[in-house]
């Protein structure tokens, strides 16, 4: 009995006497909890829904088809593939484009966005380039980059590249600006040098803000992976979705679709997990 509460406890969906003790008041983030149990509820609501609808043929199986007709598609692609690469190739092939432009967009824009937070001139120099740039929707770059590169591989790392990148250059600039100017002093008046406040203070304190911004960029990356694999691709998760689109194989689409949302939330799932990790002070003075 005491193990099945413990594992409930660790699920979530159990709370401890502490737990129920703590009062949560509005506004206090720190005491929201991830809501496990809602978030179970959520998924097991959304499936039933989905099959009494196609159960009761609320819904043309053209426009939106059955779960087992998706699950079928599921394994009849896994194990024979689908235009010439299995399942998994068509999702490493996604995944390698977007880890790709992601890494080069945040190796980018994270030093750009403190230069452009910690010196004057960077900041006049570049907030009009960044401030211009970055309402344009990614999909705009699609002529200018087969120009640029062609319709090889360098073509869709180059669009998901600018897809993060705007966002992590604000998102490291803004963590720049939110760190306290009291923090500074202290470390100024211990006989600290630009070097150690930069490593001690500047970053410590800008690394909430940047995580932030690397999960709705590589959220962004995954919107972006389908457009980025129009131009000319032959393998990856966005071409299966296309190309199934064509043919009104809707169950192949929404396949790409689940594997493309599951996929996202696994990672910012372990975003998530590794920012608890590395910056256990986020939200704490």
């Amino acid at each position: 009995m005491k193990m099945i509460e413990s594992l409930f406890v660790k699920m979530g969906l159990v709370s401890t006497g502490l737990e129920k003790r703590k009062t949560v008041t509005f506004g206090d983030a720190s005491s929201v909890e991830a809501g496990r149990f809602w978030s179970c509820l959520s998924v097991l609501t959304l499936a039933l829904a989905w099959y009494l609808g196609s159960a009761l043929e609320l819904v043309n199986p053209i426009f939106w088809p059955s779960p087992m007709a998706v699950w079928d598609q599921f394994i009849s692609i896994s194990s024979e593939g689908y235009r010439n690469f299995s399942l998994w190739e068509h999702i490493w092939a996604s995944l390698y484009r977007i880890l790709v432009g992601f890494g080069l967009g945040c190796l980018v824009g994270i030093p750009l966005g403190f230069a452009m937070g910690l010196s004057k001139l960077m900041r006049g120099w570049f907030d009009p380039i960044v401030e211009f740039f970055r309402p344009i929707p990614p999909l705009a770059f699609i002529p200018l980059v087969i120009i640029w590169s062609g319709i090889g591989e360098r073509s869709k790392i180059m669009l998901l590249f600018f897809a993060a990148l705007w966002i992590m250059v604000i998102a490291a600039r803004a963590g720049v600006g939110s760190v306290k100017l009291n923090k500074i002093h202290a470390a100024y008046s211990l006989g600290a040098s630009k070097r150690q406040i930069l490593q001690h203070v500047i970053l410590p304190n800008s690394l909430p803000e940047i995580f932030t911004g690397m999960r709705v960029a590589m959220g962004v990356c995954w919107g972006t992976v389908v457009a980025a694999e129009l131009v000319a691709a032959e393998s990856g998760v966005g071409y299966m979705i296309m190309v199934a689109s064509k043919f009104l194989s809707t169950d192949i689409v929404v396949l790409g679709v689940i594997i493309v949302g599951a996929i996202g939330y696994g990672i910012d799932i372990l975003m998530r997990k590794l920012e608890a990790k590395l910056i256990p002070w986020k939200g704490k003075a």
